[in-house]
């Protein structure tokens, strides 16, 4: 019992040694901290913590390296892997980034297994993380389908609008997936006297034009993350953006200083690299 224990808190790489069935070669990374805002509870949000990084990858060398770095697995393929997950959006759990990471690490074919710690270094006495074992045979690993939905934004007045499903009707022949975004509505907004509170207020404001908007065509689904919003564009779905999750979760957050409603969706499109972007207002056509 005391060598599993032993081996339960073993470096990474000690664990791939001790559960390999054979001789296989490895890379690792080692005590690679970061500084980034993760978390699911109120007081990690808005505010940056330490996270520790120890990666073990089992690697399949082709024969005749010729000391080429090109054949084989670099580095960078780990590093690029925490980078590029870092900076998609903010997340919740550890679990989710470890997962992300490891498949972002075997999706290059010359991976085989690997192994994946991440530990907080400043929610404790001690340091709090997970760890995961994930092996190239047992995942399925495919490429993604690069999605560019069209994004259309609607004034208060198209939301209102009596040839609302007119519009929804032609949206049919736009050939790709389509989200909505909303405008602010033209009844008073309340207001509060510290920006990030207002900010939570307009971000409000708008989700709950959203739901108005949903409310008008059943055709139309309030989604608030990237996960359901990448999910409805592969099922079809017209959805309509409830944008406060994603904005507040960016890493490269828009201009939130007196929220502009349009602004935002201009960048909500760069975001999601849209195909096409539509303004409609109650006189304009499509």
């Amino acid at each position: 019992m005391s060598s599993e224990i032993k081996l339960a808190f073993a470096h990474p790489s000690e664990r791939a040694a001790a559960t390999s069935d054979e001789l296989r070669d490895r890379i690792s990374l080692r005590d690679h901290i970061r500084e980034v805002e993760i978390g699911a509870f109120q007081a990690e949000r808005g505010t940056t913590q330490r996270i520790c990084f120890n990666v073990v990858v089992e690697v399949r060398l082709p024969d005749g390296l010729d000391d080429d770095v090109d054949r084989i697995l670099s580095y960078d393929t780990i590093t690029d892997a925490i980078d590029r997950e870092l900076a998609a959006e903010r997340l919740n759990l550890l679990e989710t980034l470890a997962e992300r990471v490891a498949e972002g690490i075997l999706a290059d074919p010359r991976a085989g297994r690997v192994f994946v710690r991440i530990e907080k270094l400043d929610r404790g006495p001690g340091a709090l993380g997970v760890e995961i074992v994930r092996d190239r045979e047992a995942v399925e690993i495919a490429e993604p389908e690069l999605l560019h939905p069209v994004v259309v934004y609607l004034d208060a007045a198209a939301v209102a609008g009596p040839d609302l499903s007119e519009r929804l009707d032609q949206l049919s022949d736009a050939g790709a997936p389509v989200i909505l975004c909303v405008g602010q509505s033209a009844a008073e907004r309340l207001q509060a006297a510290h920006p990030a509170a207002q900010r939570r207020i307009d971000l409000l404001a708008l989700e709950q034009q959203a739901w108005v908007l949903a409310a008008r065509d059943p055709r139309c689904v309030v989604v608030s993350t990237r996960t359901e919003l990448e999910w409805a564009m592969r099922q079809g779905q017209i959805s309509v953006w409830a944008p406060s999750k994603i904005v507040l979760d960016a890493t490269d957050k828009p201009d939130l200083a007196g929220i502009d409603a349009e602004a935002l969706a201009r960048w909500f499109a760069q975001e999601f690299s849209a195909r096409d972007m539509l303004i409609w207002s109650s006189s304009a056509a499509m």
